[in-house]
């Protein structure tokens, strides 16, 4: 076989597949899903999860196909849903989000609709309720930058200590302007501070966290956080699922009656609607 044969014969083969792999290696076109596909929403363990399988089961009636995907963390979520491995997800505050696409700018995510109000509160297994926080107190708070700012925020209300702005939700700990207590802080993960509460004073504690761990806010904490707060929490989505009409479907049985019945009734209304 001439030389020319050959450069005709791989011609002709590149021809007849550019369309499934393309010319030069390219990656084979991924296959549209199926109609019936279930919708991939991530959530956070905890709260966030048991209220979307009950918006999983309202679906259902819907015959929208829901499957929920739990995380372990915050930032797992938004990368997954960036990569196009979920349709949304429902686990963060507003100001998360910002400090997310602030740090992540290419990350095309879009909020959607308010979802639900988890208060942030102080708890300690060494200071009881009415006690003051000894000087000197090793205090635990989330070590990602919008849950840390607000549990500093919480902290500020309180008078434990001064910040710059105590309406910036970006509040970090070098924005500390007043500390009298001498307070120590331990930024950790927001998912581990439950558990590492017997080797701090104090924690501040994301709601969606102490609730699995046992912790009411209402009742066990020690410090609570003020109702009105900018942290409500979102559904996210990418840019480009705006427009699907499973979307607004979503949205009609996430707030529906039905669930904020569930809500209200499973937290004790230690978890409330955002969307009134």
């Amino acid at each position: 076989m001439n030389k020319l044969t050959k450069i005709l014969i791989a011609s002709a083969l590149c021809v007849s597949t550019f369309l499934t792999i393309g010319c030069g290696g390219g990656e084979k076109k991924a296959a549209a899903p199926k109609a019936d596909a279930p919708i991939k929403i991530g959530v956070t363990a905890g709260p966030h999860a048991e209220i979307m399988d009950n918006v999983k089961k309202l679906a259902a009636k819907e015959n929208l196909n829901v499957e929920v995907v739990e995380f372990a963390d915050y930032v797992t979520p938004n990368v997954a849903l960036f990569q196009g491995e979920l349709f949304a997800n429902s686990m963060q505050h507003a100001p998360y989000l910002v400090a997310t696409l602030k740090k992540e700018p290419k990350f095309d995510l879009k909020e959607v609709f308010k979802t639900v109000n988890f208060p942030m509160a102080v708890y300690s297994q060494k200071v009881k309720k009415g006690e003051e926080i000894p000087n000197g107190a090793v205090v635990g708070i989330p070590n990602d930058p919008s849950n840390g700012g607000r549990a500093l925020l919480v902290l500020a209300h309180a008078g434990l200590i001064k910040v710059k702005d105590i309406n910036d939700v970006t509040t970090s700990v070098a924005d500390i302007t007043e500390n009298p207590k001498n307070l120590k802080f331990s930024e950790l993960d927001a998912a581990t501070i439950p558990r590492s509460l017997p080797d701090l004073t104090v924690a501040v504690i994301n709601a969606n966290y102490a609730i699995p761990a046992g912790l009411n806010p209402s009742s066990d904490s020690i410090i609570l956080e003020d109702s009105k707060n900018p942290f409500v929490n979102i559904f996210v989505t990418k840019e480009s699922n705006l427009n699907d009409p499973r979307i607004a479907t979503l949205k009609k049985i996430y707030q529906s009656p039905e669930n904020e019945k569930f809500i209200l009734e499973q937290f004790k209304g230690t978890i409330l609607p955002a969307w009134k």
